[in-house]
């Protein structure tokens, strides 16, 4: 193993990025940085099939937006590039040239017609069939075939495989997951798996191996999915005769019932984004719309997915990517699956909005309400946001809190024919001409008139308040209304009691 830590991120360029990959780079970018070491990007897109133009390009947007900063790799630079695995060709051969020669791989023959005429067969017997120990001199490859027989095929330019040779005598592969513990599987229910496919290219597992090796990988940290090949990955390392790196697989984060793997289709059901950014399907226009674009900061989608499957053991929830750095380690993150709540992904961008200085908001909301605070001062944004951001989940629900705008249209006709008594418009008509006299008109100025109006008129709070609330927002809810009369100016509170007024009569 390197003597400096060294991970990676390792996405296949396949489509957009889900949550759980954002969680895998996260963890991976703060054990780097809790140590000292490297966070590399490497892409995996050597499945050529499923490759979809633009994803390497969301793959770093996404990251970026995180502030998940690799150190080395993709599109940065380093020594032990390229970092791209279609554009290491020549070192895969080079290594698979190694493991034929020692007889740990082998060229398979078999079209794929051949393979499914022996699996149906192995069916209809009521078998599974795998190509292993047990069957590969049945099959056509370069241990069953003769040497003649081989090299007529390959003069004929007769498509073929590479698999790996798995020992004949059956014995328990071992090795240690930070996370999971002492494993130990037994090589008889391994099957030879393909190392290079027909079109030359590798597979997952012999790029993987290959590239963590010479990339100098210390850990490799990355989803369950992939413990069942870890087996593999420690055979090959010993077939190579290098010193495999210590791994630690993720567990899986779960649909909000707990019961499966979160999806995209639970996020579409659900009516909650499961990728960090927009996404259209270049094959069909369809969009996916992502945490970015649906009003999450990306310190809160950070936060979120820092908990969603690790635990720091105190009871400490908010983290700054600094603390988080200084907080992490491997040991905390949980093995089973983390379920995923979406109501708990807002209440994290809640506090984050909450927290943060109103300041730090002002260019976003100028921004989304451009065409509404063009003409408005610094201090009425401000203004604005001090009162509304303890009453949304986003920056963007300012905008439904139509009422700071401009007077409402229409007043809760509910609630006027639940609150509004015969004498209350009096009461309100009375409160205008107090409105009328206050010297400077303040939040404190005009609580302490209209305080002083309820004494004098032997009046509860209910019996006014709610009403001037109606007249000034037409909602039974908002912020403290002497606050907001201070808002939007003595004037505008005397327009919109009038015009309250003429639309409960």
């Amino acid at each position: 193993m390197a003597s400096r830590i060294r991970v990676r991120f390792a996405p296949s360029p396949t489509g957009p990025l889900h949550m759980g990959g954002v969680r895998t780079a996260l963890y991976n970018y703060l054990f780097a940085r809790k140590h000292g070491g490297d966070f590399i990007l490497r892409i995996e897109d050597t499945d050529q099939k499923r490759y979809v133009p633009g994803a390497e390009s969301y793959i770093q947007e996404a990251l970026a937006w995180c502030g998940i900063l690799p150190n080395e790799g993709f599109g940065i630079s380093g020594d032990s590039g390229p970092y791209q695995q279609s554009k290491r060709s020549d070192l895969y051969q080079r290594e698979l040239a190694t493991l034929l020669s020692s007889g740990r791989a082998y060229k398979a023959f078999d079209t794929p017609e051949e393979m499914d005429a022996v699996r149906k067969a192995a069916e209809a017997e009521g078998k599974v069939w795998q190509y292993d120990a047990s069957t590969r001199m049945s099959m056509r490859n370069s241990f069953s075939l003769s040497n003649s027989e081989t090299a007529a095929l390959e003069a004929s330019n007769a498509p073929f495989t590479i698999r790996f040779c798995m020992p004949e005598k059956n014995h328990d592969v071992e090795f240690s997951d930070v996370i999971r513990g002492h494993i130990r599987v037994s090589t008889a229910v391994l099957d030879d798996k393909v190392l290079m496919k027909a079109d030359g290219l590798p597979t997952y597992h012999l790029a993987n191996v290959v590239d963590d090796h010479h990339m100098a990988i210390s850990h490799v940290i990355r989803g369950e999915e992939w413990l069942p090949s870890a087996p593999l990955h420690v055979l090959l390392y010993e077939a190579f005769g290098w010193d495999p790196p210590l791994f630690a697989h993720l567990s899986l984060i779960l649909k909000p019932t707990g019961n499966g793997k979160l999806s995209k289709r639970d996020g579409d059901q659900g009516g909650f984004p499961i990728f960090p950014l927009n996404w259209t399907d270049p094959t069909n226009g369809q969009l996916s719309k992502g945490y970015r674009e649906n009003g999450y900061s990306p310190e809160a989608f950070v936060n979120m997915l820092l908990l969603l499957g690790w635990s720091s053991g105190g009871e400490q929830e908010l983290f700054s990517l600094e603390e988080a750095v200084e907080a992490f380690d491997l040991p905390g993150v949980i093995k089973s699956g983390a379920r995923f709540n979406p109501d708990k992904a807002r209440w994290f961008n809640e506090q984050y909005l909450r927290q943060a200085p109103v300041s730090d908001w002002l260019s976003a909301f100028r921004e989304i309400a451009s065409d509404l605070v063009s003409d408005w001062s610094d201090e009425k944004c401000l203004s604005a946001l001090d009162m509304l951001l303890e009453r949304v989940s986003f920056l963007h629900e300012v905008l439904d809190h139509t009422y700071v705008f401009e007077a409402p249209d229409t007043i809760d006709e509910k609630l006027v024919a639940k609150k509004w008594k015969p004498e209350t418009s009096g009461y309100l008509t009375d409160l205008k001409e107090v409105f009328e006299q206050i010297e400077v008109f303040d939040s404190p100025s005009i609580e302490v008139a209209f305080k002083a109006f309820l004494e004098e008129k032997s009046l509860g709070f209910g019996a006014v308040l709610l009403p001037l609330r109606l007249v000034l927002t037409g909602a039974g809810g908002g912020p403290s209304m002497f606050d907001f009369a201070a808002f939007i100016g003595r004037e505008e509170t005397l327009r919109r009691i009038d015009l309250g007024l003429a639309k409960v009569s």
